[in-house]
């Protein structure tokens, strides 16, 4: 064989196993991070988080946004968002249309992985998704670090995920999803309290609150 072709695929394989060093390197340090992240939510007693959604798609010009905000705490959960309600009291759920005056009951199964559930809201990335060390980008003083995240599901109408997450606090700043037929959704996180003085009642609904409304009851 040419000594120089020997010597052009010796160096050629000297850089992919460089390269692929530097990959898992990376991805390690994605890993870490996510772990600090994860660490970092399970500590707090709850979480109360104001957020603003958007969703984009150039080629159907679509151009919508919206504010919502969330309490987590347990497995109990408590979201307003695009003026509908949805309490999770550990059991059951509830959505409550305004607009409709209607409110929908169901059990939430904690074994289905599709089921939301406070702890899978923030720390869904735990499952699912291949990630990579991304941008680091500088936002009014704060240094958010992306994790970009690639579902394993083949069939995810997602294309991928970038996590944004302050360097400083390990909390989530904001996740950007690009869907494959080209939308663009993104929800950042305005305001993130945790351990919040809460009422007792809190996650517990109350028909009572609701007396002219359609109670559609699904198990």
């Amino acid at each position: 064989m040419n000594k120089a072709i020997k010597m052009k695929k010796v160096v050629s394989l000297i850089l992919f196993l460089a390269m692929s060093f530097s990959m898992s390197a990376q991805d390690k340090k994605a890993k870490d991070l996510l772990d600090k992240v994860t660490t970092k939510i399970k500590s707090y007693t709850n979480i109360t988080i104001d957020f603003k959604y958007a969703l984009n798609n150039s080629k159907e010009n679509i151009n919508k946004e919206s504010k919502g905000n969330v309490i987590l705490e347990g497995d109990k959960y408590y979201l307003n968002f695009m003026g509908i309600t949805k309490i999770y009291d550990g059991k059951k759920s509830y959505t409550i249309v305004p607009e409709d005056e209607e409110i929908t009951i169901s059990s939430i199964d904690e074994k289905d992985e599709n089921a939301i559930t406070p702890s899978r809201m923030l720390t869904f990335f735990n499952k699912g998704y291949k990630y990579y060390w991304d941008i680091t980008q500088d936002v009014k003083g704060r240094k958010i670090q992306y994790i970009k995240l690639i579902p394993t599901n083949t069939k995810d109408a997602r294309k991928e995920i970038l996590l944004g997450i302050d360097s400083q606090t390990n909390i989530i700043y904001n996740v950007i999803e690009m869907g494959k037929n080209g939308t663009k959704t993104t929800l950042t996180v305005n305001s993130f309290k945790t351990n919040q003085p809460l009422s007792k009642n809190q996650f517990t609904f109350a028909s009572s609150r609701y007396p002219n409304y359609y109670i559609n009851k699904l198990d």
